[in-house]
């Protein structure tokens, strides 16, 4: 048996409307070895839908020019994210990390488990609080930090290397935009 590759293309409102006439028209088509295509009807005109296939292509760049560029256990996006706002606000409490980062308790405890057993992030009890503890990377954790930096900074430029530096701002802008109605 042959594998078919499936590529997808988009069909505007007009050429969805308009297609089962024309194809009619033109009566049935061979069947090709070449790659079959399908249309995607109305998902390219989902906001959420193209959100998530914007993300799991970033995410993959990510995985393929930060991740693995890293060494040995590279370092995930939500990784990423909890050792920079550590590195931006050394002492902070894991409580104020989960509520940075919009996540429970149980998913912040988890996470600095992992990075503390890496020796990246370590815990310090808080003076005065008992149940509290301060969040600082370690030695080893600025260097990954630093390093996955420039790596980011590159991933950054390379998906953003179509938009101009206002088309950007904007970008972001209307993404905030669309987070802020989500959970309004």
């Amino acid at each position: 048996m042959n594998d078919v590759n499936i590529s997808v293309k988009s069909r505007s409102s007009s050429q969805r409307a308009a297609a089962p006439q024309n194809e009619a028209a033109a009566g049935p088509k061979p069947r090709r070895n070449a790659a079959k295509t399908a249309t995607l009807g109305v998902l390219p005109e989902l906001l959420g839908y193209t959100l998530r296939r914007s993300q799991e292509t970033v995410f993959s760049d990510f995985l393929n020019n930060v991740t693995a560029k890293l060494g040995p256990g590279g370092l995930t996006p939500g990784q990423f994210g909890v050792i920079a706002i550590i590195a931006a606000n050394p002492g902070l409490k894991q409580i104020e990390l989960g509520g940075a980062l919009g996540v429970d308790r149980s998913t912040i405890v988890a996470a600095v488990d992992k990075l503390e057993k890496r020796g990246l992030v370590e815990r310090r009890p808080v003076p005065h609080d008992r149940r509290a503890h301060a969040l600082n990377l370690t030695a080893e954790g600025q260097r990954i930090y630093k390093k996955a930096l420039t790596l980011i900074e590159r991933h950054e430029a390379k998906i953003a290397s179509g938009l101009s530096v206002q088309d950007r701002a904007q970008l972001l802008m209307l993404l905030d935009k669309v987070m802020q109605a989500a959970v309004a």
